[in-house]
């Protein structure tokens, strides 16, 4: 087996870098990176991380040629490009900007609920903005809401770069909050995700705290 040629800075509970793995399995990649634990916070960056990378956030791709690239979406279409099955990305047309942009709304919901996160982690209670974390809560409620009223269909159709980020911004829900309780107001929603996170690529990714 020859040695790994990428290395990616990972956090196993990151849901961004958890969609990297996630393709990275389905496209029989897996092999070709090796994993370098990086946990920078807002307030505490990874001193080899930012030295090539200056926003400081996880993931990020050293290639080959020792270039390193970011953030989630760009290294998706690149390692998308590094493999001979179908594409996970669609290459043109409709179908690209359509599966982009549901991709993109599931990053929305992954950066509201990171942001949820930092400010209940990090903050001291006593200086909590209510509005400003119910102002989350409410992104994450209206993208998932849209999913459910507008894209079950196209979710089921294709397990590729939109699927893929839906899922992980949902196992990240149920990582760290599982009091938003989202599969109440989307069944169908829950459906679909009780049988994609069967899937072996995601079983072999599940954060575990």
């Amino acid at each position: 087996m020859a040695a790994p040629s990428m290395t990616l800075f990972h956090n196993t509970l990151s849901p961004f870098v958890r969609k990297i793995m996630v393709l990275l399995h389905e496209t029989g990649q897996v092999d070709r990176v090796a994993l370098q634990t990086s946990v920078p916070t807002p307030v505490v960056p990874d001193p080899a991380l930012i030295e090539e990378n200056p926003v400081g956030k996880v993931p990020a791709l050293r290639l080959a040629d020792g270039n390193l690239i970011h953030d989630s979406r760009v290294i998706l279409d690149y390692l998308d490009q590094q493999h001979v099955g179908n594409p996970l990305i669609p290459k043109e047309g409709a179908a690209r900007w359509r599966r982009l942009t549901l991709a993109s709304m599931a990053d929305g919901a992954m950066d509201a609920a990171l942001l949820l996160r930092y400010e209940l982690a990090l903050r001291p209670a006593d200086k909590h903005w209510d509005e400003w974390l119910d102002g989350q809560r409410e992104k994450i409620r209206r993208t998932l809401a849209a999913f459910e009223a507008e894209a079950i269909a196209e979710l089921t159709s294709h397990f590729d770069v939109a699927a893929i980020s839906v899922a992980c911004a949902l196992g990240y829900l149920d990582l760290r909050h599982p009091d938003l309780e989202w599969r109440v107001a989307n069944p169908q929603l829950a459906a679909w995700y009780f049988e994609v996170s069967q899937r072996p690529s995601m079983l072999a990714t599940m954060p575990k705290l």
